[in-house]
Formats: C-alpha cells, structure tokens, sequence
C-alpha cells in the first residue's frame, strides 16, 4: 500500500488567519473529498499530518478538534473515502517542541508509528512550513495553491524543485496518472 501525507488546512479544507476552531468552521475545500475518495479506492494511505497550535492558544481544546476531525472522517467516509490516521501538534510557535512543522517531528512519529521510510513519500501542503518539514523527513514535497499555497510560491525560495498543483484534486490526479513527480 502506498502512503501519502496531507496538511489538513488550507489542503483539504477552507484555511483561515483565525484558526478553525469549531465543526462549523471546517468547510472541505471543492474536490478535496473527491481525492481523498480517488487515493483511498486506488490503495492508498492516508495520513493527516497538521499543527494545530489553537489548542496551545485555549481557542479550542482536544475535544473540539476531535469532533472536528470526526467531521472530516464523515465526510471523507460520506465520499466513499477514508482517512487512516491523523497526526497533529498541539504546541505553540515558542513551545520548543519538535513536532510543529517546519520541524520534522510529526513526519518522525508517521514513520515510527507505520514503520515505513518516508523516502519519496508525497506530502501535500500550501505552506513553507509544510514544504520543508516533507524535505527534512526526506519526503517529497508537493504544494498546493489552496490556502496559502500561491502566497507561499511567489514568497518562498528553496522550493523551485517542488510540483506545484492548482488544488488537491489536481495533485491526486497527477500523482495516479503517474505525472506528479515530473510537473512543476
């Protein structure tokens, strides 16, 4: 089975400088379920691996995210898709953790946890942070232009080798056509 790794905000769902912090909140971006539904049907793993620093901030707590996330897991199952694990940081930017992207640790512990090389692993986010913990952990980094993805392409440098798609929907299509590797 092959694993991909998706950021939650901005990816598949509606991003915004507030924070989402109730179910109301969580929108699912247009397509977003649909390829979750297209990866899950063609074998694939999917795993959600988001910071959600509105816990450290008291905006929300571990039981609103979870029913958040039960929302997401609906939806997806709704679509005739599933997602198969969700990895999250509760810390704040100054909490010194590891696990906040851009650092690595939530990619460390989606390694440990399956037992699996992230080796050309393709994650899927629309922020820097997103694009450089996938290089870090040795993934590879896919940007979308969701969310904060088109700031993040004409703000970033370091990224000229990442695939750029215009949605989630149109990286899942390229990634099962075979192309998404050779497209930037």
């Amino acid at each position: 089975m092959s694993l991909i790794i998706l950021d939650r905000d901005g990816v598949i769902n509606e991003d915004s400088d507030d924070f989402i912090k109730s179910p109301d909140e969580w929108k699912p971006l247009p397509g977003s379920m649909e390829a979750i539904a297209q990866l899950k049907n063609a074998g694939w793993q999917i795993v959600v691996a988001t910071n959600q620093s509105g816990i450290a901030r008291k905006l929300f707590d571990l039981d609103t995210l979870h029913v958040i996330h039960d929302k997401m897991h609906r939806l997806a199952h709704e679509y005739g898709g599933g997602i198969d694990a969700i990895f999250f940081c509760p810390h704040g930017p100054k909490d010194g953790c590891d696990c906040r992207k851009p650092l690595p640790g939530l990619f460390t512990q989606i390694s440990q946890r399956l037992n699996v090389s992230l080796e050309n692993v393709p994650c899927i986010g629309d922020s820097l942070r997103d694009i450089q913990a996938a290089q870090t952990a040795g993934a590879q980094p896919v940007l979308v232009r969701t969310g904060k993805g088109t700031k993040t392409l004409y703000a970033a440098q370091g990224i000229e080798d990442v695939p750029v798609y215009c949605d989630l929907k149109q990286a899942v299509n390229a990634l099962l056509a075979g192309t998404l590797m050779n497209s930037i």
